[in-house]
């Protein structure tokens, strides 16, 4: 059983923990080029913003709860700017005829 200092040694505090958000920033980056959906490059961004919020230490430290509502803000705000910059460029095509009736 650990005591209460190494305890205290694993648990990153806010003011550590923007290397953590950064790396999670940039495998969700890997993952939006190898698996292309457009779903995890507005995650991402918004890991690499979280990051850097914690880093800069823009906001107080208030603990997961806290980090998580910036993450999941910045996340629907990069994934909204996203959107608004690219549209939806879905391509669907649409078959009207069969192909042997060539």
């Amino acid at each position: 059983m650990m005591g209460g200092a190494d305890a205290a040694a694993l648990t990153l505090s806010g003011a550590e923990s923007w290397w953590v958000w950064m790396v999670l920033g940039f495998v969700l980056a890997i993952a939006e080029v190898l698996l292309p959906a457009f779903l995890f490059l507005g995650f991402a961004l918004g890991a690499l913003a979280t990051g850097g919020v914690i880093w800069l230490e823009l906001v107080p430290a208030g603990g997961l709860a806290l980090t998580l509502v910036i993450f999941a803000s910045l996340s629907l705000m990069a994934w909204l700017g996203l959107r608004a910059i690219f549209g939806r460029r879905a391509v669907v095509r649409r078959v009207e005829g069969d192909i042997n009736d060539l």
